[in-house]
């Protein structure tokens, strides 16, 4: 299975701990692709083309990416906004997402004790990824659990280099 791992992150290779690692880590996957979209746009002008024949060369897109206020970083919504085209993702004529399976990885800064509905967040994580999940539904893709690092704010070692196990393991599946 080709994997595509589109990674939004506006500062990859400089203030991301976590995001960086399970990047490095997606890396060294067989038929895993990686896409640090903030290096590739970084004045956010999306090659749409570009964009699009990656996600046709794939049988499983993941958007890794860190949560900011319980959404996406502004780069991944644009990409949004101008890759998943009528008539090309979603319409009589789009089904460009046909028979893939669409996931997300993030990164969240709280304990998992935070995100749940008596928690400080009041959500759980599969609430706030909703739209998400909605977005596969929309084009037709497959939806896949989320996989979720979560305290990234002050994770250990130890901790980053399991969960970028697990990410190879989710990757792999």
């Amino acid at each position: 299975m080709k994997t595509l791992v589109l990674v939004f992150h506006p500062d990859l290779k400089g203030q991301s701990r976590v995001n960086a690692a399970l990047a490095a880590a997606a890396e060294e996957m067989p038929d895993v692709t990686v896409r640090d979209e903030y290096a590739l746009y970084p004045d956010g002008k999306i090659d749409v083309k570009a964009e699009q024949a990656a996600v046709e060369a794939a049988d499983r897109v993941v958007f890794q990416f860190p949560l900011y206020w319980l959404s996406s970083p502004a780069l991944l919504k644009t990409w949004e906004d101008e890759v998943l085209q009528h008539g090309w993702a979603y319409g009589s004529d789009g089904h460009a997402f046909e028979g893939t399976e669409f996931g997300v990885a993030v990164s969240a800064g709280s304990p998992e004790e935070a995100y749940q509905t008596d928690g400080a967040n009041k959500f759980t994580i599969d609430q706030i990824l909703v739209p998400f999940e909605a977005t596969s539904n929309y084009v037709g893709a497959t939806w896949i659990k989320p996989f979720v690092t979560y305290s990234a704010f002050g994770i250990t070692d130890e901790a980053l280099a399991e969960s970028a196990k697990n990410y190879q393991a989710f990757l792999a599946k």
